[in-house]
């Protein structure tokens, strides 16, 4: 069980913001930026600090490993390689080739040429960040990069609950917990989705969690629950 924590690996967010391909070759070749750093929040308040792909790319290039390649963040269709990953002062730029002999990626390249998708986006997980307390504004400031995918619209909140905003919701819900407060059901079934759940398994849990709820709960209970529902 993921637990949420600033200094924890959150979820994998399977989308950041959308960027504009830099170039687009006949062989497949392809460029464009990933994720850019500061500027405004994204679709889900976040910033992504310089230096925050940093220690992920180091270990990619330790292990000789790149971030996957894949078409709308879906790991069953990669389609392609990335050759390089890199930080520069504007952001994570991404060079790579899409696989012609693949059919998706040849549908890929016919729609990026024609101007019909243009996007970038980055799936990851939170290493370490900081909150604004007054702005709400996340700063992603280490990120374990894991895909970058060719997608039709960025930050996209219904790729998979294991997003950003997921994250988000479980921490905040998470700390609601350790203060004793109670939950809704709708709440604790967020949470517990958050949590990496099944829908069947955070309905089920749910109501038990409503049926035992005629004293306070601590968080250590509620989670010694949760594993014994788990298995």
């Amino acid at each position: 069980m993921t637990i949420f924590r600033k200094d924890s690996a959150l979820q994998i967010s399977k989308a950041s913001r959308c960027l504009e391909i830099k170039s687009l070759t006949d062989e497949g070749e392809i460029e464009g930026y990933g994720s850019t750093f500061g500027g405004e929040p994204d679709s889900y308040g976040d910033v992504i600090a310089p230096g925050s792909f940093a220690s992920s790319l180091a270990g990619h290039a330790a292990a000789g490993t790149m971030p996957k390649m894949f078409w709308q963040h879906d790991a069953s269709q990669p389609i392609g390689r990335w050759l390089s990953a890199t930080e520069d002062d504007h952001g994570l730029l991404m060079r790579g080739r899409l696989n012609m002999a693949v059919q998706r990626a040849r549908e890929a390249h016919a729609l990026l040429k024609a101007g019909d998708i243009d996007g970038l986006s980055i799936g990851y997980r939170i290493k370490r960040y900081s909150v604004d307390a007054e702005t709400g504004v996340w700063t992603l400031e280490e990120v374990d990069l894991r895909e970058v995918s060719i997608v039709s619209i960025g930050a996209n909140e219904n790729a998979t609950v294991a997003s950003v905003k997921a994250a988000k919701q479980a921490h905040e819900l998470t700390e609601k917990l350790k203060a004793g407060d109670r939950l809704t059901e709708r709440e604790f079934e967020a949470w517990l989705k958050g949590l990496g759940f099944s829908n069947s398994q955070a309905e089920r849990a749910a109501r038990l969690h409503l049926k035992r709820q005629g004293e306070p709960a601590k968080a250590d209970d509620q989670l010694a629950f949760l594993r014994a529902l788990r298995g």
